[in-house]
């Protein structure tokens, strides 16, 4: 059975904001800023720009606080810490409402060697919870089911991965299907589950990370679906 084929659509407006200067959103800055978008990062602290420059963000990326990169966007991706993202953003309603809101984190509880433990929210999914706290916002999940690098070089690993997208607006999983095309994702790699509930599924596959990673080091790889 062959997954349903989500057709790109363009965004007409490409002002990305991404919440969160770490390695998560440095890299997709990089990646967004190189296919043409024009990249706002999102920092909680004035020094995070001083940080994200010397772990080589291209100087042409714009650096706001986190609440002006979420009301000047067109589109946001939420890429800060998930065990408190739901916090941050639900202060964010009216910066956030009408636009679509990407989230690549996960929630969870760190293990005592500081991998993933526990859910933050078993039974439910931060986007689910951010899709209830934010009703004017449509919020896609997506890239949480692999390691940074990955999201923005799907090519490098020798089994193609896949990107699950999980929402209930279609058009906005179409938008976000054409950012992941910039990002190298060939449309067979993109999984549609379904409406935002089925992101309950695709976070939990974090509990696998901590497992490889204890066993095979930090290598590029991604949770994947094998057809």
């Amino acid at each position: 059975m062959t997954s349903p084929r989500i057709p790109k659509e363009r965004p007409t407006m490409t002002t990305i904001g991404i919440l969160g200067t770490g390695r998560v959103g440095s890299n997709l800055a990089r990646a967004l800023a190189a296919a043409g978008h024009t990249v706002i990062l999102g920092r909680r602290a004035a020094d995070e720009e001083t940080e994200a420059r010397e772990a080589g963000v291209d100087q042409s990326i714009r650096f706001a606080d986190q609440r002006t990169a979420a009301r000047t966007a067109d589109i946001v991706i939420n890429a800060t810490p998930g065990d408190t993202t739901l916090e941050r953003l639900r202060g964010f309603q009216a910066e956030l409402a009408g636009k679509i809101l990407v989230d690549v984190s996960n929630a969870t509880r760190d293990a005592a060697d500081g991998l993933p433990g526990d859910l933050v929210y078993p039974g439910s999914s931060l986007a689910e919870q951010l899709q209830d706290a934010l009703p004017a916002t449509r919020v896609v999940k997506t890239l949480n089911t692999m390691l940074f690098m990955v999201m923005t070089a799907p090519e490098s690993l020798s089994t193609p991965p896949t990107a699950y997208l999980s929402g209930d607006d279609d058009d906005a999983k179409k938008v976000v299907a054409a950012l992941l095309d910039d990002l190298g994702w060939q449309p067979e790699w993109i999984e549609d589950l379904g409406g935002i509930i089925t992101a309950r599924a695709s976070e939990a596959l974090i509990l696998l990370v901590p497992h490889i990673l204890r066993r095979r080091g930090f290598q590029p790889f991604a949770v994947s679906l094998a057809r």
